[in-house]
């Protein structure tokens, strides 16, 4: 039961007795306290989801390099050879409808490839740095690069 507080003979408050209470700042250290035990202890797996992030952007964004430029190949190859098998009686329908479908996608491709590349650059830099701001601000980018990647992919 807390302590009656009275009036002095000065007309301030003052408590009859001292009382003993948890301090707010007692109970915040503790807190953080707690909270750095935890971090601690998780460190390692911190530290090696972080690096394997960074492993998976090398690997995508070297994928990726290596997509655009066969992406890009193929469809100079396919515009050149497009307006040619076109005219040609002997090739069926269906490998030219085949071969403007490959060209649409190597240009989709293409197309995609600078925003994809800033994405995981960006991503990337922000693993690199810990910048959990910049990594929250290109979490939607990313979802959006693999959404693309999705949709280019032909359907079996």
């Amino acid at each position: 039961m807390p302590t009656p507080i009275r009036a002095s003979a000065k007309g301030s408050l003052s408590a009859s007795k001292p009382t003993s209470y948890v301090k707010f700042s007692d109970k915040l250290t503790q807190s953080i306290d707690d909270i750095q035990k935890i971090i601690e202890s998780h460190k390692q797996m911190i530290d090696s989801i972080q690096e394997i992030a960074l492993e998976l952007t090398s690997s995508i964004g070297t994928l990726h390099t290596l997509t655009v430029k066969y992406a890009r190949t193929a469809n100079q190859i396919l515009d050149v050879l497009l307006p040619i098998v076109k005219n040609l009686p002997l090739i069926p329908k269906n490998v030219i409808q085949m071969l403007i479908n490959l060209e649409a996608i190597t240009q989709k491709i293409i197309n995609n490839e600078a925003s994809t590349s800033k994405t995981i650059t960006d991503v990337r830099g922000g693993l690199q740095t810990g910048d959990v701001n910049k990594l929250k601000a290109h979490a939607g980018q990313l979802q959006n690069v693999t959404k693309t990647i999705t949709s280019i992919i032909p359907k079996a």
